[in-house]
């Protein structure tokens, strides 16, 4: 099932605001909770227009030099997103804190953080919440990990990570700049910063490999391959499947090679009708794979 744009536009320009804001609130505060949520959102922000380029390149008509088209695009920029995920959030978020921690500084105007963050929670947790439903929609009664490693669209669940780990940093940046406030140490604030940095870098960890695997090629799910080679054995003419080459060009886009021993009665015109009527029903029935190739292999 094709996955909607919409969580991906509604995540850009929730982030985009919300970068602003809340660097803005740093500045004036001194937080580094603060910056490290700001750095967040920057980084969110990139990663969303670096998927949407992903999805535009991805959708380019096969040509001479891509034969079997752009597909790919879509797997790269998310892996290079995972990677800016790990490396610019996590990464800055950490050494923001560990330097804080290093020279403590208190926060001033703690309730223009609580008011940004406040702000920051209802637009994250509306971008979160349409994620979510597009997830759902998506991966219908697969159970949730499932879902998540089977997926071949990394522009859904890609999202869907981002912005429960924005949710989530949001409140350990509140609970962080609360508790240095009652307690009067400057301290949980840095500790609040890094563990925001954790928090990205573990979901950056996922996300890599997740994308990494999709990127290096995965075959469609056994269940599917399984009715598709009975699709291909059901013909008269077929003895048997003697082999099956399948992978994901694209999310919704598979290419499969079948090696097919016929039976010895077959005649050549027969075997090429056969090939074809094979190749129709498998597209009929499971649209998304693109390219059916059939090697005729003499019988045993």
């Amino acid at each position: 099932m094709p996955a909607s744009k919409t969580p991906i536009y509604t995540a850009l320009g929730a982030n985009l605001l919300i970068a602003i804001t809340k660097l803005v609130a740093a500045v004036f505060t001194g937080s580094s909770a603060m910056v490290s949520e700001g750095i967040h959102s920057l980084v969110d922000t990139s990663n969303e227009v670096l998927l949407l380029l992903g999805i535009s390149k991805s959708q380019k008509p096969a040509d001479e030099q891509r034969p079997f088209g752009y597909g790919r695009e879509l797997y790269f920029w998310s892996f290079v997103v995972s990677l800016l995920f790990f490396a610019l959030g996590g990464g800055f978020s950490i050494y923001e804190g560990i330097e804080h921690l290093m020279h403590p500084e208190e926060v001033r105007n703690p309730i223009i953080n609580y008011i940004v963050l406040g702000i920051a929670f209802i637009f994250d947790g509306i971008s979160f919440i349409t994620a979510i439903k597009e997830f759902k929609r998506q991966r219908g009664d697969t159970p949730f990990w499932k879902a998540v490693h089977d997926s071949k669209d990394p522009s859904t669940f890609v999202v869907l990570f981002e912005d429960a780990a924005d949710v989530i940093g949001i409140l350990i940046a509140f609970t962080g700049i609360l508790l240095g406030q009652l307690l009067d140490n400057p301290y949980i604030d840095g500790i609040a910063s890094v563990l925001i940095g954790l928090l990205l870098t573990a979901v950056a960890i996922l996300l890599v490999r997740e994308s990494r695997s999709l990127l290096m090629g995965e075959t469609p799910e056994a269940e599917e391959l399984q009715a598709v080679l009975q699709i291909a054995e059901s013909d008269p003419l077929v003895n048997k499947v003697t082999q099956h080459l399948s992978t994901y060009l694209a999310p919704e886009e598979v290419i499969i090679v079948f090696k097919i021993n016929f039976i010895r009665e077959a005649g050549n015109m027969q075997i090429t009708d056969t090939i074809e009527n094979i190749r129709n029903k498998i597209q009929i029935t499971y649209p998304h794979y693109k390219q059916v190739f059939v090697e005729p292999v003499s019988p045993s």
